[in-house]
């Protein structure tokens, strides 16, 4: 699928919203953004052949989980989607699971 799935901002606001991600990540040096124009959009990364995406996990979900959330989130497209979990929150005190 292309067009407005391809957004950087769609993405990164359903990426949000998945239940194993706590918040997007940059990378160890920022290097997951999409570059728009007076912008950046960190954590999203869309290009020609591929989308990565790069998250801060949510404590207790496992890097399986977290990118099984990731891509139903997203959906499918027309290119990969490449999860990175690059940290995890603690868990919180009401979390049930803690």
């Amino acid at each position: 699928m292309t067009g407005p799935r391809l957004d950087p901002d769609v993405i990164a606001a359903a990426v949000r919203a998945a239940p194993g991600v706590a918040d997007l990540h940059g990378g160890r040096f920022g290097e997951v953004a999409t570059l728009l124009p007076g912008r950046r959009v960190t954590g999203v990364r869309v290009r020609p052949d591929e989308v990565t995406v790069s998250v801060v996990g949510r404590y207790p979900a496992t890097v399986a989980e977290i990118g099984t959330d990731v891509r139903a989130a997203v959906g499918p497209l027309d290119r990969p989607v490449h999860v990175l979990v690059s940290d995890y929150a603690p868990a919180t005190p009401d979390d049930p699971s803690s």
